[in-house]
């Protein structure tokens, strides 16, 4: 007798889900802020925010008041199931709700009252997906982000200019 293990089934996404894309950048670090954040609604129409903060801080916090600006762009677009992808592990390991077995994320004392604001941002959606992505899969968002400050979209390096190894 032969046993076939059970393939996982896909869960639907969600009727009505946004799609968020968050960045932010701090010029110099501690410097400036720069909030960038793209939203795409489920009908295609994609929406944007690129915003300087006249608060200094860290590329962290920069991150995390990207991440608040576009879940009140959202919220205040009617958007009810949202799917966050930042290229920031920090944001995912604080705001992520934790897996069985899965110890807490070491809290960070200076930012904290910013997490618990998100969080409480969070509550207003009925579902909310997580997704760390690389950097280079962030790129519009950071593009916003560094053009609040008025500073160039970084050039990612060519594939074919990799170091080589000697």
């Amino acid at each position: 007798m032969t046993h076939t293990a059970a393939l996982p089934v896909a869960q639907p996404a969600p009727p009505g889900l946004w799609v968020i894309h968050c960045d932010g950048s701090a010029i110099p670090n501690p410097g400036r802020m720069g909030l960038g954040a793209t939203l795409l609604a489920p009908d295609g129409q994609q929406h944007t925010l690129s915003h300087s903060s006249s608060l200094v801080g860290c590329n962290n916090e920069a991150e995390l008041r990207a991440l608040m600006a576009a879940l009140q762009q959202a919220h205040a677009l009617g958007a009810r199931a949202i799917a966050v992808r930042s290229d920031s592990s920090l944001l995912i390991e604080q705001l992520r709700p934790l897996q069985p077995g899965q110890r807490p994320a070491a809290p960070i004392a200076r930012l904290a009252e910013l997490f618990d604001s998100a969080r409480a941002w969070l509550t207003r959606f009925d579902s909310v997906q997580w997704q760390w992505i690389p950097r280079h899969r962030n790129s519009a968002a950071d593009t916003l982000a560094r053009a609040a400050l008025g500073a160039p979209a970084k050039v990612a390096p060519h594939p074919s200019h990799k170091k080589k190894k000697r």
